[in-house]
């Protein structure tokens, strides 16, 4: 297996870690680099399998990417969250959401104030959902650090975007680029130095190669943050929309061929799920009914230490650095 450097600083000294298999059985490395202690996927995947793993079924497979009660849950979680990003906004003040999919959190952020909803999200379903937002303004273009004025934005957000891109250092300059002075930065991203990643390794939901390109843990990418000239505000790791679902998942993975079955399923990807009867995938769901309260115990007791699943930062953009 060739070996890349890293994905984030590019340096070539790194060590393995472990080997994790993707939906269509390839075989990849986490390796960590010894410069920038980002964990990373290698090989890099090519632009076929890219295309491969963004096709039509990664964002969903009918008119929602989720079906009618999953995707009211995940209102509900946006709802939430647009309620927090909030407090961070003045009125009228603009805010941008990199990667917003459809934009329902954006468009929720008009249930607690006036502001202006800026949203990126490259061409595909989920850009078509957005863009059926009147409120909502939408550029399908990469983000480079030419893509808006600078200093034009109070709040960018990224919600688990972060590990899918290609050039993460670009992202950051552009970030830092056209967020105010004193501006918010909303960033999370799944948890490598999480208990669920240290009990799964390569079976665990969240690694999702090949679109999942690197990885932090904690106090390496504040480092990161802090020489980019954003100071950390608060920092949050368990999330009831994304840990307890990643552990039972990561749960079946270890017994499962084929990584990500329920998900796959509860997406509509009858094609990759075919080759499971409707009775094994009843006693999927019904593994995830019974083991899903346990999972929501266990990732709560691992957030109080750090170790939940995934972890949200606010940054500040500090004025003159």
């Amino acid at each position: 297996m060739l070996m890349n450097n890293c994905t984030f600083c590019n340096s070539s000294a790194s060590v393995f870690r472990y080997s994790t298999k993707d939906l269509w059985d390839n075989k990849y490395d986490i390796r960590q680099c010894n410069e920038c202690r980002a964990y990373f996927l290698s090989p890099f995947p090519t632009n076929e399998m890219l295309g491969i793993a963004y096709d039509e079924s990664y964002y969903g497979c009918s008119e929602k990417k989720f079906s009618g009660p999953i995707e009211k849950v995940l209102d509900y979680f946006r709802k939430h969250r647009a309620k927090r990003i909030s407090k961070l906004l003045p009125e009228n003040g603009n805010i941008i959401d990199i990667g917003c999919g459809n934009g329902n959190f954006l468009m929720s952020l008009l249930d607690f104030g006036k502001y202006n909803l800026f949203g990126s999200e490259l061409e595909g379903k989920s850009a078509q959902r957005a863009a059926l937002h009147k409120d909502l303004h939408l550029s399908t273009e990469p983000i480079n650090t030419g893509s808006f004025e600078k200093e034009s934005f109070d709040v960018v957000t990224m919600f688990h975007v972060f590990e899918h891109l290609t050039k993460p250092r670009l992202m950051l300059d552009s970030v830092k680029s056209f967020l105010k002075n004193d501006g918010y930065f909303v960033v999370s991203f799944p948890n490598i130095g999480s208990l669920q990643s240290r009990i799964f390794k390569g079976k665990w939901l969240h690694l999702d190669p090949p679109r999942h390109l690197f990885f932090f843990e904690t106090e390496d990418f504040i480092k990161i943050m802090n020489d980019y000239g954003f100071e950390l505000i608060s920092k949050k790791y368990f999330s009831l929309e994304q840990n307890p679902y990643g552990f039972v998942q990561s749960f079946l993975n270890l017994f499962l061929k084929k990584r990500e079955v329920l998900f796959e399923l509860l997406k509509g990807n009858k094609k990759y799920t075919s080759e499971y009867s409707s009775l094994n995938l009843f006693f999927q769901k019904l593994i995830f009914v019974f083991l899903y309260p346990f999972a929501i115990v266990g990732d709560a007791f691992s957030s109080m230490f750090g170790k939940g699943a995934t972890v949200e930062y606010v940054f500040r953009k500090v004025k003159g650095k």
